[in-house]
């Protein structure tokens, strides 16, 4: 059984990672929060026999095999790597971290001590992008030419806090959302993004400057073109995914989302259907994941590696927006 820490008494963690570690065989046995009475009660509501104040003593642990970091994102960096030197396995959130230097660090630091790095992008799992990826590989819409992705939802109440008024934090939809859909888009592609132009702005959640909706566009090394839209002010929207190639398009609909639900329908010269999908928990299957890369078998859902595509990404998005011209998409590894 793999043994889990946890670093952040988080949401992500009580409603989703806790109950996928235990459901992928493992247990989650310590949790760090900066606060004893927080951590102490978050303990208590999720079964977890104990609560620390610091890093050092939940990777100091004997007990503890892997580490799952759910802080806010100026900490990942620091986070991971006292885990990674501890000789623990490291799942984290994206971002990675706040910049391609500390990101590669991360999974270079990683590497040399033999232990798993994954990033936390849980999209990349669903059922829906991997009969996508499937269709598309085996030539069912063409060549592929063009996607363009709707993920603009509605940021409720208990998630906002830091990520509409921290930007020392990494606050803000880009570092949020957009490093899921050029993640998810590297996915399905098996492609990598080289170019990035966007327009963000703040519709009156996002204080202190930082954006709460971006529109832009990707450009891909085949030659492939993105467009996405992603916001936290959208209360109605649905979310979507959609490919168009030379011989035929892949519409996803409601398929950007924690929830094992959306359909994905294939249209091209025979007429219309709808790809057959077999749902299942997105955690569940990158813990399952994570698990065996533990015992040598495969890889991570995402790696740490992904992870600086999709960081490397979002800050070209990032300055795109802020310089009203493209940027490059570099990741430095």
């Amino acid at each position: 059984m793999i043994r889990w820490g946890l670093i952040g008494a988080s949401t992500i963690a009580h409603e989703w990672v806790i109950g996928a570690i235990r459901a992928a065989g493992g247990e989650a046995v310590s949790v760090m929060s900066s606060s004893e009475e927080r951590g102490q009660a978050y303990a208590a509501e999720n079964g977890i026999a104990k609560a620390v104040t610091s890093v050092a003593d939940l990777v100091g642990d004997p007990d503890v095999d892997a580490v799952y970091i759910s802080t806010t994102n100026e900490l990942h960096h620091d986070q991971a790597l006292a885990a990674i030197r501890a000789g623990k396995h490291v799942l984290c959130e994206k971002p990675l971290a706040m910049n391609l230097n500390d990101a590669c660090e991360m999974v270079l630091t990683a590497c040399e001590a033999g232990v798993v790095l994954g990033t936390n992008h849980h999209l990349r799992n669903a059922a829906t992008h991997r009969a996508m990826r499937d269709a598309i590989a085996a030539g069912r819409i063409g060549r592929p030419i063009a996607a363009r992705v709707f993920h603009a939802v509605y940021l409720p109440p208990h998630l906002q806090g830091w990520r509409l008024d921290r930007p020392e934090a990494g606050g803000g939809v880009i570092l949020d959302i957009t490093v899921h859909d050029a993640d998810t888009l590297r996915f399905i592609l098996n492609d990598d993004p080289i170019e990035a132009v966007a327009i963000s702005h703040s519709a009156g959640m996002g204080k202190e400057g930082l954006e709460d909706g971006v529109m832009g566009v990707l450009r891909f090394r085949s030659g492939v073109i993105a467009q996405f839209h992603d916001a936290f002010t959208t209360k109605y929207a649905e979310t979507g995914l959609e490919v168009h190639g030379t011989e035929g398009s892949l519409i996803g609909r409601n398929v950007m989302t924690q929830r094992p639900v959306g359909t994905v329908v294939l249209r091209n010269e025979e007429g219309e259907s709808e790809l057959p999908l077999d749902h299942s928990n997105l955690y569940e299957t990158a813990l399952s994941a994570f698990h065996a890369a533990i015992e040598g078998k495969g890889a991570p859902s995402a790696t740490g590696e992904d992870g600086v595509w999709s960081l490397a990404t979002g800050l070209a998005v990032l300055k795109a927006a802020a310089t009203g011209t493209a940027a490059a998409i570099e990741t430095g590894l």
